[in-house]
């Protein structure tokens, strides 16, 4: 028993990570439908943007936001935007560019990771939960609550969501979808970046340090439901939980397997993922 109570914060936490790298394909992928598999290597733009601000943690969050942004805007405007509706090839097309930002990854910074020093008030903790957890934990929660503010309050936030869920109608409605498509993908990179600086928290920063977690998010977002923010919330929290349990019990490639089926058999029944788009459709 107290095995089990000491893995519900380390699963969290791991819960929190996986909602910071998911936050973005929230954006991308739940509701543009873009698959993007360079979404990792925004990630590794933004842990790289920490360790070239050596000493400036918080001031990195923000400039690794633009930074992961405005590299995904480029993406949007040069390529994606020609594969609006063609998942499959968008897919392979940003799955090249992941390859290409891999290898000038290693022509700038070397093949080897590198590690960034936390902050000097992030060392400690609290029990068996350290600072630098419970940090990424109010990072993701602050994440979350400005995204949501950000759909819901706001009117760019409300032309995104009317362009995501009916592109056509939001155009003749005076909408500049294609204004709305590059902020939604600067906003869904941006938080890429963001998730870059939190993981340089956890382990070193490498080049392929992306890779480690697209997988995992892409299972967020899909178990959650596409572009379901409290899906995504959820979704994290019990994939986190069920990694940290499985590992503990096991070893990490077992875990890795659990996770994955469990995933699978979940979709089985709920195909859609926990909450879908109401919507109404014509008989």
């Amino acid at each position: 028993m107290e095995a089990f109570v000491n893995q519900l914060p380390i699963g969290l936490s791991i819960g929190a990570v996986l909602l910071l790298i998911a936050l973005g394909l929230t954006f991308t992928f739940g509701q543009m439908g873009v698959i993007n598999m360079a979404h990792g290597e925004f990630i590794m733009a933004g842990a790289y943007t920490a360790f070239l601000l050596p000493g400036l943690f918080v001031p990195s969050l923000v400039v690794a936001f633009f930074v992961a942004g405005a590299m995904g805007l480029v993406l949007e405007r040069l390529a994606i935007r020609h594969f609006y509706g063609r998942p499959l090839d968008t897919l392979l097309l940003t799955w090249g560019v992941s390859l290409v930002l891999q290898q000038l990854a290693r022509d700038l910074f070397g093949a080897p990771n590198v590690q960034v020093k936390a902050p000097d008030w992030l060392a400690g903790g609290i029990g068996i939960l350290p600072y630098n957890r419970l940090f990424i934990m109010g990072l993701a929660i602050a994440s979350v609550v400005g995204v949501w503010l950000y759909l819901v309050r706001t009117k760019h936030g409300r032309r995104m969501r009317a362009v995501m869920q009916n592109r056509r109608l939001a155009a003749t409605s005076g909408i500049d979808t294609g204004r709305v498509d590059m902020l939604t993908f600067f906003i869904g990179s941006g938080l890429a970046g963001i998730a870059g600086v939190a993981l340089t928290l956890v382990g070193p920063v490498g080049p392929s340090l992306g890779t480690y977690y697209i997988v995992d998010a892409f299972l967020v977002v899909v178990a959650g439901g596409l572009g379901q923010l409290r899906g995504a919330v959820l979704a994290a929290a019990g994939l986190g939980l069920l990694n940290s349990y499985a590992e503990f019990w096991s070893d990490a490639s077992l875990a890795k397997v659990i996770v994955f089926a469990a995933v699978i058999a979940f979709l089985q029944f709920r195909p859609q993922g926990l909450f879908t788009v109401r919507s109404r459709a014509l008989s």
